[in-house]
């Protein structure tokens, strides 16, 4: 949902729009804030609900402890995702690289600390992983509030309290396109949880989406330059500028993935070893190697795209297209192959692979299709209908 904000942020800040972006910074803390506490429940009763939908008790139980662990996690999101966005729309990377450095030198440590040396398991990785997440939110917010960002940042505002349904139709529009593909990942490790040999399956699988998700960090970056390219110039009013930014993110974030596919190709089951040393575990894991260097490649494309989705503010369009390509598509594709053909987890990975394929194509047809230039006026358009607004609950407020 903080998403919203990469639209809302970015393309006030191209047109010039800078005292707008605090205020929707604050509007971001309300709506998430509020969110957040309706899922804590989730993050409660993890473990029975697993259980119910036919998960292992050995999984399950685990999976409970590490919810509950999980949940100051979840309200560091709201500052990590909304001020990393925030300084994102002002191309103010360096802060967020310095103090993503930081805590990753803090959490390696720690987690050795109390992972290896002290033997506190589960617990020793959470408590490191949850001070990984609080240190960079108190190193932004203190570059945020303390001069790093004069003309963005004027201090806490009652304006924040106000209009906020527009920022909450944008959020939940960004929310439901993120959370159905972040879904359908997780969709994955449940269906593979009622297979044969599930606990053999979900380690090799495990380490799978562990090296994926290494590598989509990667796309990840290409997916916020992406969407903060798009949507200052779509707020500057140079639709030539968006279309170029586009090209150049997705050629660039593709040759990286296409390296990075045939290195995995390669090395197969061996980068299993970093993990395990479980021969059935790396077995499986060689196994499933061909389809995660496809996903690797897919991936090299796929956020990219979705960043171009986010800073024109499609994202209401892009959550349509999840849902047919996801769940109408690459799960029902993954079933009939994992169960009705046996091919267990790797039919269940085609299958979503086949699904994200689909997503991919279709938003790149769309991308391709779309008329920039109308697409720069409509930016304008709103961002000027938002300033327009902004003022008059400004002089509301202030009795003028």
């Amino acid at each position: 949902m903080a998403s919203a904000l990469e639209t809302l942020c970015g393309q006030a800040y191209g047109a010039r729009q800078y005292h707008m972006l605090g205020v929707y910074l604050q509007r971001s803390w309300i709506v998430l804030t509020i969110c957040s506490i309706f899922l804590v429940p989730l993050f409660i009763f993890t473990a029975p609900l697993l259980k119910a939908l036919g998960q292992e008790d050995k999984i399950a139980k685990v999976a409970g402890e590490i919810s509950l662990l999980l949940i100051p996690i979840l309200f560091a999101f709201i500052i990590s995702f909304t001020c990393q966005i925030f300084l994102q729309a002002q191309s103010e990377n360096m802060v967020i690289a310095y103090v993503a450095v930081f805590s990753v030198v803090v959490h390696l440590c720690l987690s050795w600390l109390l992972t290896v040396k002290y033997k506190f398991g589960i617990l020793g990785a959470m408590a490191s992983t949850i001070l990984a997440y609080w240190i960079p939110n108190f190193g932004q917010l203190v570059f945020v509030m303390c001069g790093g960002c004069r003309n963005t940042w004027k201090g806490f505002s009652s304006l924040a309290f106000k209009d906020l349904w527009p920022v909450i139709k944008l959020s939940l529009s960004s929310g439901a396109m993120l959370c159905l593909e972040l879904w359908y990942n997780t969709a994955l490790v449940l269906l593979t949880g009622n297979m044969k040999n599930a606990e053999v399956s979900i380690d090799a699988l495990a380490i799978c989406l562990n090296i994926d998700g290494w590598e989509i960090m990667i796309s990840f970056g290409f997916l916020a330059a992406a969407s903060v390219r798009v949507s200052n110039e779509l707020g500057r009013g140079s639709s030539r500028s968006a279309k170029v930014s586009i090209l150049m993110t997705v050629l660039t974030s593709f040759a990286i993935g296409f390296v990075l596919f045939v290195f995995f190709l390669f090395f197969r089951g061996h980068l299993a070893y970093i993990f395990t040393d479980n021969d059935e575990v790396t077995n499986a894991m060689a196994d499933l190697s061909p389809l995660l260097a496809t996903s690797i490649l897919l991936n090299s494309v796929q956020p990219v795209v979705s960043g171009v989705a986010v800073g024109a503010g499609w994202q209401g369009i892009v959550a349509y297209v999840n849902i047919i390509s996801y769940y109408l598509v690459g799960i029902p594709v993954g079933v009939v192959l994992a169960y009705l053909l046996g091919m267990q987890v790797k039919g269940m990975w085609v299958g979503m692979l086949f699904g994200t394929f689909v997503q991919t194509a279709v938003l790149i047809v769309i991308t391709c299709k779309t008329d920039w230039d109308k697409q720069a006026s409509l930016a304008q358009t709103h961002v000027n209908q938002w300033f327009v607004a902004e003022e008059a609950s400004r002089k509301a407020g202030t009795g003028v």
